[in-house]
């Protein structure tokens, strides 16, 4: 659905994107990350056609968005970061505007897909009160509203729950999630929990080039940390239970923190189990064994040295 080929963007002597390449199917939610300044926004911004790059292009369903713009625009929706509005228009006035920015001319279909979104995005009870009056939480909804308004095959959303309470934020998620088996949904966002919610694929980028490109369990493998498992302790000498972690062939590192020890595996591997039954064997003084988590927020920050 969108394929980005070789995209650069020069800002004077500044390199904002330097080869950027990747490819978005039907189905997918992929989480476009990075740290700020990394070029997020700016390649965003040459898929959509905002910005002209330097080299390379990108296609929309087969158009380029260089050579054929319109055919390649009609295919998506996009909500950038701080999205524009008409502050004087009512939210039903708004997506009249854009309905017939959009070409949606007959009185039918204008109305449906009108109805649609309001409802979709909840709208209905603010549809006649002015776009200024509005909370940000509804303007968002406003923003979502219009970009999905021709119920497009693709949608790009630079920072969509940005300054939402925690309430409006988890109601965004859900619409977008809810979307996504018919569609191909670019999401950048700097919330790490919601890549973690709804994303299928994650996309890190740094100084302009991609670092990691897969799925969240997959980056979640990178961590040193994955799969290890900590032993809490019952008050006593550790040095034994050590020894023996050292000792079994799939550890490789034992930490010994206040009260635990945390035996990291080789390679990531899975050794619940060969913990489980080697403390049982050996009678080891353990309260209790848990997984360690690693969260998208610690690989995030290892891979771009934050």
């Amino acid at each position: 659905m969108i394929e980005v080929e070789n995209l650069v963007k020069d800002f004077g002597s500044i390199r904002a994107v330097d080869h950027i390449t990747f490819e978005l199917k039907k189905g997918d939610i992929l989480g476009f990350l990075g740290p700020n300044g990394a070029g997020k926004s700016t390649t965003m911004k040459m898929i959509t056609g905002f910005l002209q790059p330097t080299l390379g292009t990108a296609r929309v369903g087969g158009h380029d968005i260089q050579q054929e713009p319109i055919a390649a625009k009609k295919l998506f929706g996009y909500l950038p970061e701080n999205g524009p509005l008409y502050q004087e228009m009512t939210p039903l006035e708004f997506l009249g505007f854009i309905a017939d920015m959009r070409g949606i001319n007959n009185r039918v279909d204008r109305e449906k897909n009108i109805r649609r979104v309001m409802e979709i995005c909840h709208l209905e009870n603010v549809r006649h009160q002015p776009i200024e009056t509005l909370s940000k939480g509804y303007r968002q909804r406003v923003g979502m509203a219009h970009a999905i308004l021709h119920d497009p095959q693709c949608l790009i959303m630079d920072e969509p729950t940005d300054g939402l309470d925690p309430n409006q934020k988890q109601e965004v998620r859900r619409l977008i999630s809810s979307m996504a088996s018919d569609k191909a949904i670019l999401l950048s966002t700097h919330i790490l929990d919601e890549v973690e919610s709804m994303c299928n694929r994650i996309i890190i980028i740094a100084e302009g080039s991609i670092i990691a490109d897969e799925s969240p369990d997959d980056l979640r493998r990178r961590h040193p940390r994955f799969n290890a498992v900590e032993l809490l302790l019952n008050n006593e000498d550790p040095q034994t239970i050590r020894e023996s972690l050292r000792r079994l062939d799939k550890v490789g590192e034992v930490i010994e923190e206040e009260e635990k020890l945390i035996a990291v595996p080789i390679n990531g591997e899975d050794i619940n189990a060969l913990l489980f039954e080697t403390a049982r064997s050996e009678n080891w003084p353990v309260v209790g064994m848990n997984k360690s988590s690693v969260r998208l927020e610690e690989v995030f920050r290892d891979l771009t040295q934050i």
